[in-house]
């Protein structure tokens, strides 16, 4: 009796790669025979993920301007007249020394003079009045940036202190404080109302994907015990279905990547007209990868978990 040669590792592999190959061409073929279901099935999808990549770009370009706006917010703290330089520059030490504190600059009134020369110097009218008075109107005053926004009440508590008042002509914030808080609840409100939207149209996408790969294994339940029959492996009975998953995730996700790139496109000079210091186009350019493999991701996983959780149910081997 001659004995049969050993299964190597070549043959072996090569089997795998023709199963897996079946398993895909199955899984299209299953995708194609499903005509409108299937179609239906990748619009829901598509405007998933439209939502969802509008939401993430959302955030993206809130947190940069929220940023922006931060970076511009100071308490800005004016001396009197008569108060000694030593007692201000001490002022000034103590304020570095918070841990709430980010920096802390101190303008002279000298220094205060000619940035005020400089930002009127096309004024005749403020020259004239400056030359007339011959006096230095201008207060020393310290900008202080605090490291965090939450900072700036704990800032403007501690320059409440008597031995401050004592020196100190007024303290102020910027007016865009109250510009920022506004913006930071627009952002959270609609960061919010997007996930639920997200979160339910997420639902009924995953539920019309497991109800389209349901009623697939249905239509294929003759051809399903055939191959039960004769012996099919769990992998090549189960995989089409999976594939046909992906599709829908794939698919979809590229049609929203497509759409939501145009609509940055066309709405960043909008954007930029509000906010001239952001340029949206250039931001999802440079971050173009990252976007597109989050939509990606998330409407292949989509697709995957819907028609993984179909199969285990309704396809018992």
């Amino acid at each position: 009796m001659i004995a049969s040669p050993p299964f190597s590792d070549f043959h072996f592999s090569f089997f795998m790669l023709t199963t897996l190959s079946r398993v895909i061409k199955y899984g299209l073929v299953g995708f194609w025979r499903n005509g409108w279901l299937s179609t239906a099935t990748i619009a829901i999808v598509f405007l998933v993920l439209v939502g969802f990549g509008g939401l993430i770009m959302f955030n993206s370009l809130a947190n940069i301007v929220l940023t922006d706006i931060q970076d511009k917010i100071d308490i800005s703290v004016y001396f009197k007249t008569e108060a000694p330089e030593d007692r201000m520059l001490e002022v000034q030490r103590s304020l570095e020394s918070l841990p709430e504190v980010k920096s802390v600059e101190y303008i002279s009134r000298d220094k205060a003079l000619e940035t005020f020369r400089e930002q009127h110097k096309d004024d005749e009218t403020v020259s004239q009045a400056l030359e007339a008075i011959d006096v230095n109107p201008l207060a020393a005053s310290l900008n202080i940036k605090a490291r965090e926004l939450k900072d700036y009440e704990a800032i403007a508590g501690y320059l409440e202190k008597d031995t401050f008042r004592e020196i100190t002509d007024k303290v102020s914030y910027t007016q865009n404080v109250g510009v920022i808080d506004r913006l930071k609840k627009i952002k959270s409100t609609v960061e919010q109302g997007g996930l639920l939207l997200i979160v339910f149209i997420s639902l009924i996408a995953a539920l019309i994907i497991f109800n389209t790969i349901r009623l697939a294994i249905y239509s294929n339940r003759e051809e399903l015990s055939v191959m039960r029959l004769v012996g099919a492996s769990n992998f090549f009975i189960r995989g089409p279905y999976m594939v046909q998953g992906v599709v829908y995730g794939l698919i979809g996700s590229i049609m929203s990547a497509v759409v939501v790139t145009l609509g940055v496109l066309y709405s960043s000079p909008y954007v930029k007209i509000f906010v001239p210091d952001v340029n949206g186009w250039a931001y999802y350019l440079s971050n173009l990868f990252g976007f597109v493999a989050m939509q990606v991701i998330f409407g292949v996983g989509l697709g995957v978990v819907s028609s993984y959780i179909a199969v285990r149910k309704y396809l018992r081997i």
